[in-house]
């Protein structure tokens, strides 16, 4: 007779589960996979959950996916790109790093500090209450797992501790989803010798010094780069081509 399974080996099999179901659903065209996010919500109970890339300097929602309160959905971004610099965690998760980081908002501001502050108001209320799986991603922008709660009270340890265990996995998820996705990228040989350099920060004149060109040819590769990935800057052309800091 199998004998009953304690309450830590029912939650670790939840989340070998959720685990499971999102690896069979990864050619639904979703990355991460779809499933994720009520998986996720039933393994940690909020009120609502996202997934949400975002690039920094244009300003633009990449990819997004959300599920339960409609508020949340259709959050204003304008209050978001005005108060952002009030916004401690976002700034946390915004910050360059090759490891996913699991953090909540009580780990840099109470929820009587956050309630004073412009940012509440204009866009996080009423979910003062948010833990985050940031994934690495290119410079300047963000890719991270939200959760929402209206409760005041912080996330608790067991529950962090559910999100830190599983946050690899679910970048590895997000990684082979994401692969699947993408369209093939076709560049020459020399075009991706030049965003290998754009891509370690390499000026013009450094491109050119480095692979003996002169820099009206290093632009115009990058021109012609440019053109070819659809893109208008550095930065978008080696988010498409290095979508992942390994990959550089």
């Amino acid at each position: 007779m199998t004998p009953p399974r304690t309450t830590a080996e029912a939650h670790l099999r939840r989340m070998a589960d959720l685990l499971e179901e999102a690896r069979q659903d990864l050619d639904g065209g979703g990355a991460p996979p779809k499933c994720l996010l009520p998986g996720l919500m039933r393994l940690i109970p909020c009120d609502a959950a996202s997934f949400c890339e975002l690039d920094i300097p244009t300003r633009r929602e990449l990819n997004a996916q959300a599920i339960g309160d409609e508020d949340e959905a259709e959050a204003d971004m304008d209050g978001y790109w005005t108060w952002r610099h009030q916004h401690t965690q976002c700034l946390q998760v915004c910050r360059p790093h090759d490891v996913p980081e699991t953090t909540q908002m009580a780990d840099f501001r109470s929820v009587r500090e956050l309630r004073s502050l412009p940012i509440y108001t204009e866009f996080l209320a009423p979910h003062p209450t948010i833990a985050s799986v940031a994934l690495p991603t290119a410079p300047n922008r963000t890719r991270v797992f939200q959760f929402f709660r209206e409760d005041r009270n912080a996330f608790t340890d067991h529950e962090m501790t559910t999100l830190r265990m599983l946050a690899p996995h679910l970048y590895d998820l997000y990684k082979v989803a994401a692969r699947r996705r993408r369209q093939p990228v076709r560049l020459t040989h020399r075009e991706l010798d030049v965003l290998r350099c754009v891509a370690v920060g390499m000026s013009t004149a450094q491109i050119a010094e480095q692979l003996v060109v002169s820099p009206s040819t290093v632009r115009k590769h990058l021109e012609n780069a440019f053109g070819r990935l659809g893109v208008s800057s550095r930065t978008a052309a080696v988010a498409r081509v290095f979508p992942e800091p390994e990959a550089l």
